[in-house]
């Protein structure tokens, strides 16, 4: 602010000066006029932005961290990593700071680094290795597995070192209960660390099924596509979307899908929140990891509730779509609070009786030092001897360096001359009150003749001294 004031003052008066050549005063005190609302407009501007930027500062320091792993891709013949911005919007926009866990070689053995967590949210992404979920008996075959390659590249291609860093992620937050948000590939990889299995592709596994066909993506209508899930009663799902579902089985949302894969057996600490009409879990959470004011949330989430939007528009399909992300951050600021205020006090040490009487007695030692020195009193005989036990405490202190052991015995030194100090302060003060009472007594003469005299003794005494310095050079 002092940078941006010293710039005002000094372009005012280079205006100023400039204006004073060659122009009427008339026209001078226009511009000038003119360039000083300009100067206070950015002069205010600037203590606005100074202002922002302090605030954001503070808050940097106290909002909670959730960690995001990012999606790899190719853009301009180089790999780029990326988030949707859909995701930061609404984590920032709770209360939380999104920290992106970059997907590149070797950051699954980094996350340390990443401390403090207070939260994880995993979403899209390409397919798991199914080597993950023991690679359950598909029943596809060869040709088949290779036509679900050719339909879906950009997700059948296995990316290994973000299997291992959202894993490791979401292993970390069923350990140490961490708050945690999957949606679509999150949510499998929450199902999976858990020990349930996936589909390694719904369209053909669940079509032999015999079920009722549901598409679960269209690449033409990407955002567009829409299709139902009936929400289980009583759970948090049904609970958000509550407003916009009827009774019985008209308990059903359009929900958008972008997937190929989903769950196949879910894994047992889990409960379903939603199903599609083919049978395939769309939510699931864990009911025993999920009370958001006390830090719990476990879920996960096979559409995208926060790209449920309106063709055009970014206002929402259901007032209920940024919930799950409402509720997790919610979690997220309990977990921090929880975590902050988790910090183990050190307990005092217990002490015998003899270690407790001793201790007393140092105790006492030093409180009787400081009121010496706080009052002036001298102590009487009989209690000249507890001031030993503090100066010996101090002296026999060794675990210190040699300079604070040196000052401790200092100190201790002056707990024990303490009663001497002060009866030579007491006896300073009656001698300086006795000259005073000398001195009132002098008349003006004597007392001027008197600091003459003082005056010229000091003059000599700093002569002789300067001698005997330079002697010793």
């Amino acid at each position: 602010m002092d940078a941006a004031r010293s710039w005002e003052e000094g372009t005012a008066q280079s205006h100023i000066s400039r204006g004073g050549e060659g122009r009427g005063r008339a026209s001078e005190c226009r511009d000038c006029s003119f360039l000083s609302l300009r100067l206070s407009l950015c002069y205010t501007s600037v203590l606005r932005a100074c202002h922002f930027l302090s605030m954001a500062s503070e808050l940097s320091k106290i909002l909670p961290r959730v960690l995001i792993v990012s999606r790899r891709s190719v853009r301009k013949n180089k790999f780029v990593d990326f988030v949707g911005e859909y995701h930061l919007d609404l984590i920032v926009g709770y209360g939380a700071v999104p920290v992106i866990v970059p997907r590149v070689a070797g950051v699954h053995m980094l996350l340390d680094s990443f401390e403090p967590i207070h939260g994880v949210l995993l979403c899209e992404g390409e397919d798991i290795d199914p080597s993950h979920y023991q690679a359950e008996v598909s029943g596809l075959s060869p040709e088949e597995l290779e036509e679900i390659r050719r339909l879906h590249a950009s997700d059948t291609a296995v990316d290994r070192e973000k299997d291992s860093i959202e894993l490791r992620l979401a292993k970390l937050c069923l350990e140490r209960n961490i708050p945690y948000l999957g949606i679509c590939r999150g949510s499998q990889i929450l199902n999976v660390a858990c020990g349930g299995s996936l589909y390694q592709d719904i369209g053909k596994e669940l079509s032999k099924s015999g079920g009722e066909a549901v598409a679960h993506i269209d690449y033409d209508d990407y955002d567009g596509h829409r299709h139902p899930v009936r929400v289980v009663e009583g759970t948090p799902l049904h609970a958000w979307f509550k407003g916009s579902l009827g009774e019985g089985v008209g308990t059903e949302l359009a929900v958008n899908s972008y997937h190929h894969q989903g769950v196949k057996r879910l894994a047992e600490r889990f409960v379903p929140m939603a199903f599609a009409p083919d049978g395939l879990v769309e939510g699931f959470y864990d009911p025993d990891a999920y009370n958001p004011e006390e830090g719990k949330f476990i879920m996960g989430l096979q559409f995208h509730p926060e790209r449920m939007r309106r063709s055009g528009s970014d206002e929402f399909d259901y007032p209920g779509c940024p919930s799950a992300y409402q509720e997790f951050v919610r979690a997220v600021i309990a977990y921090q609070k929880k975590v902050n205020s988790s910090t183990p006090v050190p307990k005092g040490l217990k002490m015998d009786r003899a270690m407790e009487k001793k201790r007393k007695i140092i105790v006492r030692s030093f409180s009787l030092a400081r009121d010496m020195y706080a009052s002036r009193v001298v102590l009487p005989p009989s209690e000249e001897t507890d001031l030993e036990v503090g100066a010996e405490f101090l002296e026999s202190n060794m675990a210190l360096s040699l300079q604070q052991e040196n000052r401790l015995k200092q100190m201790g030194a002056t707990v024990r001359n303490a009663s001497s100090y002060m009866q030579k302060l007491k006896m300073n003060e009656e001698r300086e009150t006795l000259a005073r009472n000398v001195m009132g007594k002098m008349s003006i003469e004597q007392l001027s003749e008197l600091l003459s005299f003082y005056h010229m003794m000091g003059q000599i005494c700093s002569d002789v001294l300067e001698i005997k310095l330079l002697d010793t050079l």
